[in-house]
């Protein structure tokens, strides 16, 4: 069995405006069922998303993982009706993406595009600047039960340290040429980056036009699955190409997405 480096990203989830509390940034190897212990000879900071390593066993690699079992406000989720409480004052997202990116990276876990400083969100009355944004196949989260052949997550760090994501679902149509732009200079190995030129226009190009959204409280979807992260997951779809799906999947080697987690007694606003 193939064992993947730790390595060191920042990953996403979720808060609901007044009821949550903002989680600290950590460092996290980059990314719920319930099933059984992994074999102590599996016992390590080693994780992954195959064999023992994969996310049913997370919570019990490491006791700094214990999160990824016994959260309650666990992500990613799926986004159904009956979860979903309309917002009339749910404000818009401030967008001010105007700086380049100059490194991708394939840090074992996912694709991650390193973004230089000057770009960010206001949201809430808060500002969070983006720091980089990664890929998941298929997506983590879910609309209505339906899972997309790809989702992109935009990280977002405060301040104090809180941490806000902004996921962008994408369904088979045409092919994304911003995305090509990125899969062109993917490194093929793990734990190694490559130059890469992409404009704040180009990176703009990602997020769909409308920029109405899915406001929920949930963690982050990788060890170690700390709680208390703001998320917002955009209605409106982008399109990825068939052979672009397997491109992605011919670079990592597997599927990198955890399974949607209990929602319990959290709701959505949209």
């Amino acid at each position: 069995m193939k064992k993947i480096l730790l390595a060191t990203s920042l990953v996403a989830s979720t808060l609901l405006f007044a009821t949550s509390h903002d989680v600290k940034v950590v460092e996290v190897t980059h990314l719920n069922t319930h099933a059984k212990v992994a074999p102590k000879k599996a016992h390590s900071t080693h994780w992954g998303y195959t064999g023992y390593e994969a996310p049913q066993y997370w919570g019990d690699i490491n006791p700094k993982y214990k999160m990824c079992k016994e959260g309650v406000n666990q992500s990613p989720i799926n986004i159904s009706k009956d979860i979903t409480i309309k917002a009339s004052n749910l404000p818009k997202i401030g967008f001010e993406y105007y700086a380049d990116a100059k490194e991708v990276v394939n840090n074992g876990h996912a694709i991650q595009v390193n973004v230089d400083n000057y770009s960010s969100i206001d949201i809430d009355g808060k500002h969070f600047s983006l720091k980089q944004f990664h890929f998941h196949t298929p997506s983590e989260n879910e609309i209505d039960g339906r899972s997309f052949p790809l989702e992109a997550h935009f990280v977002h760090v405060a301040k104090d340290g809180s941490l806000a994501v902004v996921g962008v679902l994408f369904e088979l149509g045409e092919a994304n040429p911003t995305l090509q732009a990125i899969w062109d200079k993917m490194p093929k190995d793990a734990n190694s980056k490559a130059e890469l030129k992409l404009s704040s226009k180009d990176i703009d190009k990602l997020l769909p036009k409308s920029k109405d959204y899915y406001y929920f409280n949930g963690s982050l979807t990788t060890p170690p699955c700390s709680e208390g992260v703001r998320w917002m997951v955009l209605k409106e779809y982008q399109t990825i190409s068939k052979e672009q799906v397997e491109q992605f999947l011919g670079v990592m080697h597997h599927e990198n997405n955890r399974p949607v987690q209990p929602v319990n007694a959290r709701k959505v606003l949209n």
